[in-house]
């Protein structure tokens, strides 16, 4: 039971402007929170809710506007200013050394210096007091990465925070640890604490919060009480139209086997690393093959051997097609009708400062036609820009610019779309929707669908679950570099791949 809401707000920011060269981030933004409330910043990528959140904790500055916390207008010059007024903020990405103790590493975060065994004492009692448990002496590099979530929780409320700021939390959880941080905000909120909550999961946001602002392009747009709306609803206010539903096509007939891994071990390539255990797995033309997992479970090894990025002790270990090519590198993977899209869209799947017609090569050089006689086909890589522009709906300036000027989410679209118009027989992809708004992320799934009902073979590598349940036939759960064997989604709960995800046979 929370406490009751006061009439007077915790925080409100009223006219909140940030520019950032010719782009308005925020266009005089006010929000409000109130003592005990939880409460939803919600918007696409790009709507402006980082760069909100950023200016509520000091990182930024506004143009305009102004703050008051608790009816006092306030200035925020650095985090340290709003951690002391009470404002706390957990990241999406967390900020640890991994070979530092639980301890070592809250020191480090703490303003006032104090002695590690007695903020050891202090760690243990609060991780105690709000149901997240932490040994304070353990290596970080030996925690799950939902105890690692903790410990950025933790040290945030050993400051006494007011009001706590959390940016996509449930992202690296399964579905029971999310349970239980819901059960812990709860615990914060029942103390007078506010909850300023960030995320994607509309659901959980239907379930946690009774207040939601809503950005979209960089303007508050609704004001509502999500448990009174649906998820379709509060996605159609954050992107301003219908967001269509998956349209699911019947799944062909039991096909040929397209990949084939048969008892591939891969060891990590750092110390603290997660390699491959005896992985083993079929895919098949017209299906789409989900693997489940929390992250930093092997997911990255896994993508490496399957692309060709590293190869297998053994030839006859990955077949595709066929033919084996464990021992094959990318390029020879993509002449056999391979295509693959990593989850790190910037840098990985594209080359920053390289235009997009350069980007296309990079990946189509072995096998869309781009290279004639040893000579580039400009013609031909902008025409594959052109093409994949207008199927995925990128969003950009001019006809051919660096990746780096797209948004998150359009770069993702053209990366995506850039390997799917191959029309590949084998596509491997990575989080296809980490990061990216709604309706750019149904477009995505979509197309990963119908390119698999068309006769491809689809195998999709995601900490999304709810994205899995959507979209694959089948579903494995990668744990500690072991794959499960690959259940019909028909048969499954989201609690059965949840323990799976945890550990449990």
């Amino acid at each position: 039971m929370t406490t009751p809401l006061l009439d007077a707000p915790l925080l409100d920011a009223t006219g909140l402007v940030k520019r950032f060269g010719a782009l308005l981030a925020n266009d005089h933004v006010d929000l409000r929170v109130m003592p005990g409330e939880a409460h939803a910043l919600l918007g696409e990528n790009g709507a402006g809710k980082s760069t909100l959140v950023k200016m509520l904790y000091g990182l930024l500055q506004p143009e305009a506007g102004h703050i008051a916390w608790e009816g006092r207008p306030i200035h925020l010059p650095e985090p340290r200013a709003a951690r002391a007024l009470g404002i706390g903020m957990v990241f999406q990405h967390f900020s640890l050394f991994d070979n530092l103790t639980v301890a070592e590493n809250v020191a480090l975060a703490l303003d006032a210096a104090e002695p590690v065994p007695r903020i050891a004492a202090r760690l243990a009692e609060v991780s105690r007091a709000y149901g997240l448990p932490l040994e304070p002496a353990r290596e970080v590099w030996r925690l799950s990465v939902g105890e690692r979530q903790r410990i950025e929780i933790v040290r945030c409320l050993m400051q006494d925070p007011r009001l706590l700021i959390l940016d996509e939390p449930t992202s690296v959880l399964t579905p029971q640890e999310a349970e239980g941080l819901f059960a812990t905000l709860d615990r914060i909120r029942a103390e007078g604490r506010a909850v300023l909550y960030i995320s994607h999961k509309l659901e959980e946001v239907r379930r946690l919060c009774e207040t939601a602002t809503i950005l979209r392009h960089g303007r508050v747009v609704a004001r509502t009480d999500p448990r009174t709306e649906t998820a379709a609803s509060l996605a159609r206010m954050m992107v301003g139209s219908e967001v269509a539903a998956l349209r699911h096509a019947a799944a062909p007939p039991e096909g040929p086997v397209r990949l084939s891994v048969r008892g591939l071990s891969v060891a990590p390539d750092d110390p603290h690393g997660v390699g491959l255990k005896d992985i083993s797995l079929d895919l098949r033309r017209g299906e789409v093959l989900g693997i489940a997992g929390v992250a930093g479970n092997g997911q990255e090894a896994l993508f490496a051997a399957l692309s060709g990025e590293v190869l297998a002790p053994r030839a006859e270990q990955i077949i595709l097609d066929g033919a084996a090519v464990g021992r094959a590198d990318i390029n020879a993977r993509r002449r056999k009708g391979a295509a693959f899209v990593p989850e790190e869209r910037l840098g990985h799947a594209a080359a920053p400062r390289l235009t997009l017609s350069d980007n296309a090569l990079v990946s189509g050089h072995a096998a869309s036609g781009m290279v004639r006689h040893g000579l580039l086909d400009r013609g031909r890589m902008l025409g594959w820009v052109d093409a994949v522009t207008r199927a995925f709906d990128v969003r950009k300036g001019p006809r051919d610019p660096e990746a780096r000027a797209l948004s998150g989410g359009n770069l993702q679209k053209f990366v995506v779309g850039r390997e799917v118009l191959r029309k590949p027989g084998l596509l491997v992809v990575s989080q296809p929707t980490w990061g990216v708004d709604a309706g750019a992320a149904g477009l995505i799934r979509q197309a990963l669908l119908d390119l698999a009902r068309a006769g491809s073979a689809v195998l999709v590598i995601s900490q999304d679950l709810d994205e899995l349940l959507e979209m694959a036939d089948r579903i494995a759960v990668l744990f500690h570099g072991t794959l499960s064997p690959a259940e019909p989604v028909a048969g499954l709960t989201r609690e059965a791949i949840g323990l799976r995800m945890g550990g449990a046979a």
